[in-house]
Formats: structure tokens, C-alpha cells, sequence
């Protein structure tokens, strides 16, 4: 592995960085989004017999002891609980336009990974072509035959960094949109959630 990485030039290490700091933020989210999942219709339902029963303190213990997004807007529209439902309904979008970017914290960066691992596999290639061109050009200057074994440094270094950068761009690139399909998926079941609270409370408070 050291081996290759020496023929692949100096842009193998940036590619090597990239494939690591994916990887530990494909990992980071993943775990996030697996601690920010809950049973929404339980936890609903909970809240829902908890508000009917007038225990507004209990609801919001409840919120507390629940991890994830949904549980901290839920909380935000139970303490306005004796407001209008416009009033709720801020509450809660207040509450949503924080979780929604920590949802989506270093999504940005692996596009961006995505993206520029096939252009360094490419400067790579360029550069290992143009070391070969250059030994081509000095044997010819000096009227010398050139042999395969003096222009395999150069074709090595175009070869293997565009075959790197490729492999580190399409796994990232798919768990990228995968990551990105399970944020979207937090987001509607945020919205939906926020909706059946103001049902609730709007219930409650014509009572």
C-alpha cells in the first residue's frame, strides 16, 4: 500500500486525507441520526394522554428525556402551550431552524468531498503525464532511446490517482445522498409531529 502511494505522486496523500474525513463523517452522521430516531407515534401518543390530562410539567420531563429534534420542538410548542396556535406554530418553526442545520452539520463538506476527489484523481493524471512527456523530451534532447520503465513513474502517478479519486468520489457520493434522504426524512416527521401538537393543544385550549 506505501508502495502505491509513493507512485501515485503527492496528490495521493490529499486523496487519502479526503477518504478519511469522509469516512469519519459518514460515521459521525450516521450515529447522530441513529440517536435522534424515536418511535414517533409512541412518543406522540405519550404526550398527547399527558397534555389531555392537563400535566404540562410531565410533558415537557417527557420532551427532556427524549433525544433527537422532534423532542426539542414538541418541547418548544408545549411551552406556549396557553398561546394562539400562530403563536405555537412560531414557537415550533423557531425551534426548527435550529435542528434542521445540525441535521445536516458536515453534509456540506462530504459533497464537497464527493466532488473534488474525481478532479485531484484528474490533476493527479495531468501531472503523471506531464513527469512522462518530460522524460520523453529529455531522452530526445539528448538523442537517447526511451525505455518503458523510465516513463512507468509518470504513467504510474496518472493511473493510480485517477483510480483513487474514484474510489474514495462514489462510495462518498452514495452515502452522501443516502444521509441525505435520512435528514429529509427527520424533517417530514418533524413537520408532521408539529402539526399533530397544534392539533392537540388547539383541541386543549377550546376546551
Amino acid at each position: 500500500m506505501w508502495d502505491v502511494m509513493q507512485k501515485g505522486g503527492p496528490l495521493m496523500y490529499l486523496i487519502i486525507l479526503c477518504s478519511v474525513v469522509a469516512l469519519a463523517v459518514v460515521i459521525e452522521r450516521l450515529y447522530h441520526l441513529h440517536r435522534a430516531k424515536i418511535d414517533i407515534d409512541k412518543f406522540m401518543e405519550a404526550i398527547a394522554n399527558t397534555l389531555k390530562r392537563n400535566r404540562i410539567m410531565e410533558a415537557i420531563d417527557l420532551c427532556e428525556k427524549t433525544p433527537g429534534p422532534i423532542a426539542h420542538i414538541i418541547k418548544a410548542g408545549i411551552l406556549k402551550h396557553d398561546r394562539s396556535r400562530q403563536e405555537i406554530k412560531e414557537a415550533i418553526d423557531d425551534a426548527g431552524i435550529y435542528e434542521v442545520p445540525r441535521l445536516e452539520k458536515n453534509l456540506g463538506a462530504l459533497a464537497t468531498i464527493a466532488h473534488i476527489s474525481p478532479l485531484l484523481g484528474l490533476l493527479g493524471t495531468v501531472t503523471g503525464m506531464v513527469r512522462a512527456f518530460q522524460v520523453i523530451q529529455e531522452k530526445a534532447t539528448a538523442l537517447q532511446p526511451v525505455s518503458p520503465g523510465e516513463l512507468a513513474g509518470g504513467i504510474w502517478e496518472a493511473l493510480i490517482t485517477t483510480a483513487a479519486g474514484l474510489i474514495v468520489a462514489i462510495p462518498t457520493f452514495v452515502a452522501y445522498n443516502y444521509l441525505v434522504s435520512r435528514v429529509k426524512g427527520s424533517v417530514l416527521e418533524m413537520e408532521r409531529a408539529a402539526t399533530d401538537l397544534i392539533n392537540i393543544l388547539g383541541q386543549r385550549n377550546e376546551i
